[in-house]
C-alpha cells in the first residue's frame, strides 16, 4: 500500500517539474549540459521537462509495482555476468 502513495507523490512531483519548468529555470538557472546537447534556446527548459517526465514514468512504475521487473530487465546485461 505504501508503494501506491509513494508512486502518487512521485507523479505529482514530476507533474510539477513539467508544469513549472519556467519557474525552475528562473530560480535555479540554466544547466550547461542541457543547453549544450538539447538546443541553443530553451535547452534547459526541455531538460527540466524531460527530467519531470522521467520522474512521472518511474512514479507510475512504483505505483503499479512494476519497478522491480523493469529494473531486472534493464540491468540484466550488467547483472548476468555475476551469476555463477
Amino acid at each position: 500500500m505504501l508503494h501506491f502513495f509513494a508512486g502518487a507523490i512521485m507523479i505529482f512531483v514530476g507533474f510539477m517539474i513539467v508544469a513549472k519548468s519556467e519557474w525552475l529555470l528562473n530560480n535555479f538557472g540554466s544547466i550547461a549540459f542541457f543547453e549544450r546537447y538539447l538546443g541553443t534556446e530553451g535547452g534547459s527548459r526541455l531538460g527540466y521537462k524531460l527530467a519531470g517526465l522521467l520522474v512521472i514514468f518511474i512514479g507510475f512504475m512504483v505505483m503499479t509495482g512494476l519497478i522491480t521487473g523493469f529494473l531486472t530487465w534493464a540491468l540484466s546485461p550488467i547483472t548476468r555476468y555475476n551469476r555463477p
